[in-house]
């Protein structure tokens, strides 16, 4: 699988290109304020951008959405709780495919209630459910803070170790981990119960 990342901004968003390199087909994970460097990068390669996925509808993720839409023919793909037009209506566990790459979508509310994770080509886009250690908030509107202890600790630390984790933002010490480094590491995924852990993010 093709991979780039680009932190896009002023708010230390990453946005990504992925694509199948024989198939010449790619998708923008989360184009953010200004998708056009990831653009560039297509481009060069010869990719055709066909999907733009969604991991939720906060404005600095999805700001894009409908100028890369416009120019590339891509398939705005979200959550069906998600506020922003889509093409592609997306559910929990549904399978994309882009040439011979599978994208499996994981609903992973809390940070708001269409967050999704997709995972494809051993990495999972994760949003703002899972920084590299840390999370995404839970005092925005429509955010829960009980759903995202179920997203962190059933969903998220069931995935498999060897993962590489590529978050909403820039906000850690590297810019990508992998699942299993963040289950050592990240103090949002330490054993909790959930009084404990709505005490802890209540927490300054």
């Amino acid at each position: 699988m093709f991979f780039e990342q680009a932190r896009i901004g002023q708010m230390a968003n990453f946005g990504y290109l992925i694509a199948d390199p024989v198939a010449k087909r790619a998708a923008v994970v989360d184009p953010s304020f200004d998708a056009r460097i990831l653009q560039k990068v297509a481009g060069e390669n010869g990719y055709a951008i066909e999907l733009i996925l969604n991991t939720h509808h906060h404005p600095d993720h999805v700001f894009d959405n409908e100028r890369l839409a416009n120019e590339t023919g891509g398939k705005v793909a979200a959550h069906e709780l998600s506020r922003v037009r889509k093409d592609l209506v997306l559910e929990d566990g549904a399978l994309l495919h882009l040439g011979d790459l599978g994208i499996k979508v994981v609903h992973t509310p809390g940070h708001s209630p269409d967050s999704c994770c997709f995972i494809v080509g051993g990495h999972v886009f994760t949003g703002d459910c899972l920084f590299v250690g840390d999370c995404g908030r839970v005092d925005l509107p429509g955010s829960d803070v009980e759903q995202m202890y179920d997203s962190l600790f059933q969903r998220v630390r069931k995935m498999d170790d060897d993962l590489i984790v590529c978050p909403g933002h820039h906000y850690g010490p590297t810019p990508t981990s992998t699942i299993g480094r963040e289950k050592k590491t990240n103090y949002v995924l330490q054993p909790r119960s959930l009084g404990e852990f709505k005490a802890f993010m209540a927490s300054p």
